[in-house]
């Protein structure tokens, strides 16, 4: 999200840290959300069955209509594989890191 300073300069704020968009019924949306949990790692979860709002905003921010949509930061890291994918390449970590979640 961008915001405006009193300079009038534009800064980026990061909201949450580990964001996740998934649905009661996926899958892939409990892989996910395990990988985060076996690390340690808080995350917020946007239900989007519950609400066609939020798939609407995931759809626009993600480019994908496919759950479940893992952002860590400001950074969309994709589904289920990509960060998996992340996580076994040290990325994820990295991204993690520069949020200020080390694991």
């Amino acid at each position: 999200m961008d915001v405006s300073l009193a300079s009038g300069k534009k800064r980026k704020v990061v909201l949450t840290r580990v964001l996740m968009y998934t649905t009661g019924f996926c899958p892939s949306c409990v892989m996910a959300k395990r990988l985060f949990d076996d690390l340690g790692v808080p995350y917020n979860e946007v239900r989007i069955d519950l609400d066609p709002e939020k798939r609407r905003q995931m759809m626009e921010i993600s480019q994908r209509q496919t759950v479940p949509q893992v952002f860590v930061g400001d950074r969309h890291i994709g589904g289920c594989n990509d960060t998996q994918d992340a996580l076994r390449s040290g990325q994820l970590k990295i991204w993690l890191e520069e949020v200020g979640i080390h694991v």
